[in-house]
C-alpha cells in the first residue's frame, strides 16, 4: 500500500500550488471524489484477505483524514488571502475626518403648532386631539350646520366609504371644530381647550391647500363674554408675534356655530405688512344650539370659540408668500428653520 503515501504527498503538493478556491475544489475531486485515486484504492479492498483488508482500510482512512486536513488548511489560507486582498483595496484612512449625518429640523408649521400650545397652556387651556375621519354629525350637524344648510357648500368635500355605528356618513374633517363637541361632551365647565390638527377641503392654490392645519379654541363657563374673546385672542397674537405694535379688529361675519360671529383682522405697525389689515381668524360667541349639543344649558353657560389656520400664522411670522412651500419638501426652504 505504498500508493497511499504517494497519494497523500501528491495531494498536499497539489493543494499548496493552488491559488483559486474553485480550482481547489476541482483538484479535491481527483483524490477524494467518486473517481478519485483514494476512492480507487478503497475499491480494491475486497480482493484482500481479512487481516490485510483491515490493515489496508485503516491506512486508507488515515490517508483520507490527512488529505482532508490539508484541504481545510488550504481553504482557510485562500479565504484569508482573499480577505486581505479585499481589505487592501477597500482600506479606510482612519485619520480622515468623519462624515457627519445631516441634522434635521422642526417644520415651520409644527413650530407654529408648538408655539400656540405653549402660549395657551400658559393661560390655562388644555390641548385636545381627535379623529381626522369624522362623522357628519360632529363635523356639521352638532355645530348647527344641518343637512342642506347653504353654509355646508364650501366644506362638503372628502367623504369616505362606510358609515359610523349609527349609519351616519363619514368624511375627512373640514375643520377642528368637531373637537368642541367631543371635548365638551366629556368635560364639565369651566371648559378651556384648544384643538390643533390637520383638516381637509377641496382647495389648492398659493394660499390654500387640500390638507392644512387649524387650531380651534373654546372657553365655556357661566360668565364668559365677547370681551374675554377679544382680550384672549389679542394677547395671543401679541405673544405669538412677539410685539405689542399691532392692532386687532373684529368685523361682523357669519358662522352657523357662533352668534354673534366675527372675522378677526390684524395690522402690523412695522415691517413689509405695515398698514395692511390681514384676516387672521374666525370667531364668535358659541351658538345656544351648539351649547345644547354639548349637553349643557345655554341659559346658564356661555362662551366663545375661534378657529385659526396654522399655515396663515406661519406665513406671517416667517415672511412666507406661498403656502405651497410648506408641502414641497424643498430642503433649501426647510433648512432655513433648522
Amino acid at each position: 500500500m505504498s500508493d497511499v503515501d504517494a497519494i497523500v504527498i501528491s495531494a498536499i503538493e497539489e493543494f499548496g500550488r493552488i491559488t483559486d478556491a474553485d480550482e481547489l475544489e476541482r483538484v479535491k475531486a481527483r483524490f477524494l471524489g467518486k473517481s478519485g485515486s483514494l476512492t480507487a484504492l478503497l475499491k480494491t479492498l475486497g480482493t484482500l484477505a481479512p487481516d490485510a483488508r483491515r490493515e489496508a482500510g485503516a491506512r486508507i482512512n488515515a490517508a483520507k483524514d490527512r488529505i482532508e486536513a490539508a484541504l481545510d488548511q488550504r481553504r482557510d489560507a485562500l479565504a484569508n488571502a482573499a480577505l486581505d486582498a479585499r481589505l487592501a483595496v477597500e482600506a479606510l484612512d482612519v485619520s480622515l475626518p468623519g462624515r457627519g449625518r445631516g441634522l434635521g429640523g422642526i417644520h415651520p408649521v409644527i413650530r407654529t403648532w408648538q408655539r400656540i400650545e405653549s402660549i395657551f397652556n400658559s393661560i390655562g387651556f388644555d390641548v385636545a386631539d381627535g379623529p381626522e375621519i369624522e362623522t357628519d354629525w360632529y363635523n356639521f350637524t352638532a355645530l348647527n350646520n344641518p343637512e342642506n344648510h347653504p353654509a355646508r357648500s364650501m366644506q362638503d368635500t372628502f367623504y369616505v366609504e362606510g358609515s359610523d355605528a349609527g349609519g351616519l356618513p363619514l368624511l375627512l374633517r373640514t375643520h377642528t371644530s368637531p373637537m368642541q363637541v367631543r371635548y365638551a361632551c366629556q368635560h364639565q365647565p369651566p371648559i378651556k381647550v384648544i384643538a390643533p390638527g390637520r383638516t381637509y377641503r377641496v382647495d389648492s392654490d398659493a394660499t390654500h391647500s387640500p390638507m392644512f392645519h387649524q387650531v380651534e379654541g373654546l372657553w365655556i363657563d357661566e360668565n364668559v363674554s365677547f370681551a374675554d374673546l377679544k382680550g384672549v385672542y389679542t394677547d395671543f397674537l401679541r405673544k405669538f408675534f412677539e410685539t405689542d405694535a399691532l392692532q386687532v379688529r373684529f368685523r361682523p361675519s357669519y358662522f352657523p356655530f357662533t352668534e354673534p360671529s366675527a372675522e378677526i383682522d390684524m395690522m402690523f405697525a412695522s415691517g413689509p405688512q405695515k398698514g395692511r389689515w390681514l384676516e387672521i381668524s374666525g370667531a364668535g360667541q358659541v351658538h345656544p344650539a351648539v351649547v345644547r349639543n354639548f349637553g349643557l344649558d345655554p341659559e346658564r353657560y356661555i362662551g366663545f370659540a375661534f378657529g385659526s389656520g396654522l399655515e396663515r400664522l406661519s406665513m406671517l411670522r416667517y415672511g412666507i408668500d406661498d403656502l405651497r412651500l410648506f408641502f414641497d419638501g424643498d430642503l433649501r426652504f426647510l433648512q432655513q428653520f433648522r
